[in-house]
């Protein structure tokens, strides 16, 4: 049973904090600045609520969220290596916010801007025009998300886009995950993906090939504790310093963009699970490994791996890889993606 009990609260600098309340009084709050993912407040399994999102203090920390916590990303999710492609024949160059890279939409992504709420009886609708040359990317473009809570504890995020011009599309979502409430850190958190392939990184975090996960740190495909992963001798970990890798999804032959569920994140302590779905073929899962001295809404600044991220995305830098027209929105071809987070409790 679908209920959206929506409310709205102003957060500051003409900034409108959103809250969908469920039947079970479960609350998600978002941010019409970058449709941003602000908290998710959920009960363990002795009935303590706790928010299981990290996040800044209040909208100041959001105005530039260079920790990118629960921003809805865009035009272009991940790397593209030196922030260059050719497209139609045509070379571009788009902004380069890491080093060479271009990463999460460049310095004035979606996860910045203010969004349109428009409305839906189904959930909360936001809706964002993207100039064409935004970031130095071609054509413009028309973004619509839905956020829809039910009464199962489900979370899902409809997406939807279209372009007057060719340009290449990867939108998702960047919410840093902790079940425990933010008491801990993650490394008791029991994690499972579907997934018998990785992409393997350079030093600048650009994918250089596909390996199997077998016989690796890398595999989830039974359920293991991240922080024992994250202790093993693995050259892939050193280079990015912890888990910052995607991982190419099972996809079933017959319909490849179904929703299917993909990966379980379970934190025994508190008996809190999410179960994540997507149609998209990759994952990355990154393991906080960035957030030392971030300052957050608690009373000390955050520390490494504090904190998750399970990001439903096209591959990183595939607008240069041979399967690069996937990644490309065309005018009268939409792009379309439905990704889930289910939080359930376990006894």
């Amino acid at each position: 049973m679908m209920q959206n009990f929506l409310s709205s609260s102003p957060a500051g600098d003409g900034v409108t904090w959103y809250t969908l309340r469920n039947a079970a009084d479960m609350r998600v709050v978002i941010s019409d600045r970058g449709a941003t993912l602000i908290s998710w407040w959920a009960a363990d399994r002795y009935g303590r609520s706790a928010d299981m999102l990290l996040g800044y203090a209040d909208d100041a920390g959001y105005a530039d969220n260079q920790a990118y916590f629960g921003g809805l990303i865009g035009r272009w999710g991940n790397r593209i290596a030196d922030g260059r492609f050719t497209l139609d024949g045509v070379a571009y160059q788009v902004d380069c916010n890491e080093g060479r890279n271009h990463l999460h939409g460049g310095s004035g992504g979606f996860h910045l801007k203010p969004w349109q709420v428009q409305p839906d009886p189904a959930g909360l609708r936001m809706t964002l025009v993207s100039a064409a040359g935004d970031a130095g990317f071609p054509g413009t473009v028309m973004v619509s998300v839905l956020y829809r809570l039910d009464d199962e504890g489900c979370l899902t995020i409809e997406y939807s886009a279209t372009a007057d011009a060719p340009t290449p599309i990867n939108l998702t979502s960047h919410g840093y995950f902790n079940l425990n409430g933010g008491g801990s850190d993650i490394r008791d958190h029991i994690l499972s993906i579907e997934a018998d392939q990785y992409l393997q990184v350079d030093q600048r975090l650009i994918p250089e090939r596909a390996a199997d996960v077998a016989g690796s740190a890398f595999d989830f495909r039974q359920p293991a504790p991240i922080g024992a992963r994250l202790a093993w001798p693995d050259e892939q970990l050193k280079v990015a310093g912890g888990f910052d890798h995607c991982y190419c999804l099972r996809r079933p032959a017959h319909h490849p963009q179904a929703l299917r569920e993909v990966a379980t994140v379970y934190d025994p302590g508190s008996g809190r699970q999410l179960t994540m779905a997507t149609s998209e073929p990759g994952l990355q899962f990154y393991s906080g490994n960035f957030l030392a001295g971030v300052r957050g809404r608690g009373s000390r600044p955050y520390a490494i791996h504090d904190g998750f991220c399970l990001e439903a995305q096209a591959f990183p830098n595939q607008v240069n890889s041979a399967d690069s027209e996937a990644v490309i929105l065309r005018p009268g071809r939409p792009y379309q993606q439905t990704t889930s987070y289910r939080l359930s409790v376990r006894g």
